[in-house]
């Protein structure tokens, strides 16, 4: 899929990461999760018949998140297990460190959960509607 407005933003460079595709059986609802969390936009484009569903800056920074639409998506299993479907991806979300506690928080009010399985106590892996593992992260003062 190619986004509407796709544009090399410096010159020279042949390779840009244009978007980042996660597959669900949820795709709507999965990306009204992160447009919530992120404050970005959503709209949804047809590209070859299908629905896609794209999460972005309205300021046009970052990297847009795509939602495709899988009907035999299977949860990924985090942490792995054997002869389960494991984690393809994880997402790592940076915040301020004087507001983590509360991004978290609203990471589980619009659907989110806290991942039962904590590796470290310097971030906290959260689950997506989806399943997917996500990671939201507490920057120091001196990199926020």
């Amino acid at each position: 899929m190619i986004l509407k407005n796709f544009k090399f933003l410096q010159e020279g460079i042949a390779v840009k990461l244009g978007a980042i595709v996660i597959d669900s059986n949820i795709s709507d609802e999965l990306a009204s999760f992160y447009q919530r969390l992120l404050g970005w936009e959503k709209e949804c484009q047809y590209f070859e018949g299908e629905k896609w569903f794209i999460v972005k800056s309205d300021r046009g920074e970052g990297t847009p998140l795509v939602f495709q639409e899988i009907a035999e998506f299977e949860k990924p299993q985090w942490p792995a297990l054997h002869g389960k479907q494991q984690q393809m991806q994880h997402l790592d979300f940076y915040v301020k460190a004087k507001d983590y506690e509360n991004e978290v928080k609203r990471a589980i009010s619009y659907g989110a959960v806290i991942s039962e399985i904590q590796l470290t106590e310097s971030l906290t892996v959260m689950l997506d509607p989806a399943g997917h593992p996500f990671c939201i992260i507490p920057l120091p003062e001196e990199y926020a």
